[in-house]
């Protein structure tokens, strides 16, 4: 990561001090950090919106633009759509120099503006790049492995409607103590669909008490191949054996994903 970059973690670390203001997520040397912001902006109402802001901000940033997702119990998906979409054209404006809390400061000023005009979200998943060339990631597949569910019935019903609010296709696949989510659509989507799952308390821990889902592994994502099947919807499926499995994934031409990332995870 450019050394701005680290400047700018510093700061806004320092800035958002207050009791669940900031929170790394995860920091990698191949895909860059990845952190939430909560803050509060003046909705329609007048009254304050309570605003989660996850900024992914790749190895060449701020060469290129963050990665933003928006969320907010005061608002609907299309206006969170909204408010992501006017982030990201905000950014378009501050390439080259670090611009995340210049966007917060924008949006703690702008959302009821925002929020008046809005436009609809596109859904598609598109980046600008310090080019300005548009690349479409098109549809994409992801492997998840979960270590446990214990509020089973609350979670499950949680991941059905994550995945019908972004829109992505697949299965929720149980065989024993092994849970397994795969997910089909567009790559934003899916990656906005991992934030939800790593941020959000949607179990609970041995106390009983709610908790964020921190057993969490991505096994395996790459774009859709002509050999794999389109998934038309996603299910929950429970397995009662290991072949039962297998033939789950072979029948969706995953045979190769099967034999390389799930039998490890049997043995």
């Amino acid at each position: 990561m450019a050394e701005p970059a680290r400047e700018e973690l510093s700061a806004l670390a320092a800035i958002f001090c207050g009791p669940d203001e900031w929170e790394v997520l995860s920091r990698s040397e191949t895909d860059g950090t990845v952190f939430r912001i909560l803050t509060k902006a003046e909705g329609l109402t007048g009254a304050d919106v309570p605003l989660e802001l996850v900024f992914h901000l790749p190895l060449n940033y701020p060469s290129c633009l963050p990665g933003i997702s928006v969320h907010s119990e005061h608002l609907t998906r299309a206006q969170s759509v909204t408010v992501k979409e006017k982030l990201l054209k905000q950014a378009e404006n501050l390439l080259s120099e670090p611009m995340v809390h210049e966007l917060v400061l924008w949006i703690q000023q702008n959302l009821r503006h925002v929020l008046n005009q809005p436009d609809t979200g596109s859904g598609s998943a598109k980046y600008t790049f310090a080019t300005g060339t548009i690349v479409d990631d098109g549809l994409w597949l992801t492997l998840v492995h979960l270590d446990h569910m214990r509020a089973k019935t609350k979670y499950v019903k949680t991941v059905e409607k994550w995945a019908s609010d972004l829109k992505l296709t697949g299965r929720l696949m149980f065989l024993g103590k092994i849970i397994l989510i795969l997910l089909q659509g567009d790559r934003s989507n899916i990656k906005e669909y991992l934030i939800l799952q790593k941020t959000s308390k949607v179990d609970v821990d041995s106390s009983g008490k709610k908790c964020k889902e921190k057993m969490i592994s991505v096994l395996f994502e790459t774009k859709v191949q002509t050999e794999h099947k389109r998934f038309l919807a996603f299910e929950v499926k429970e397995y009662s054996s290991l072949d039962e499995l297998q033939k789950e994934f072979e029948t969706a031409g995953l045979k190769k994903l099967f034999s390389e990332f799930v039998l490890g995870l049997v043995k």
